[in-house]
């Protein structure tokens, strides 16, 4: 395969995911970066401008988006176990409840495409598309 072909494979399949998760996410009231924050936050707590910097946003328009997911009763602020004087955005139980239907969901409408791999192709993609999201960011 070249890597033209490569690339548009790549390309065509990150489409077809974003646009899974943007159709699941409205579903839901949430925009894909909601989403994220749920992703993101479904087994850790976070300082607010770590999750930030996973996102790629400047902290007041985190702040806002955390306030929101506050108001719907997602996500919590709370005091670091470690260290009092930081504070961490966790999730709630009905932010945890959200995420896991959420996930089912974009699970059932990816299945068709997934489950025509065998349980070996399944793990090499797997392994490829972990090496590709732990790249370094691209630089304009």
């Amino acid at each position: 395969m070249t890597s033209d072909a490569l690339l548009d494979a790549l390309v065509r399949s990150s489409f077809q995911v974003m646009g899974v998760l943007t159709r699941v996410g409205a579903e839901h009231d949430l925009s894909l970066t909601q989403l994220r924050v749920l992703g993101i936050l479904r087994d850790r707590r976070l300082r607010m401008t770590e999750l930030a910097a996973y996102l790629g946003l400047d902290k007041s328009t985190m702040s806002g988006l955390v306030d929101r997911a506050e108001q719907r009763g997602l996500l919590a602020r709370g005091k670091n176990p470690k260290d009092g004087r930081i504070v961490d955005v966790f999730m709630t139980p009905a932010g945890l409840e959200l995420a896991e239907r959420v996930q089912e969901q974009i699970r059932r409408v990816l299945e068709p495409a997934i489950g025509r791999l065998d349980s070996r192709q399944r793990e090499h993609l797997a392994s490829l598309l972990e090496l590709v999201a732990t790249m370094p960011a691209a630089r304009n």
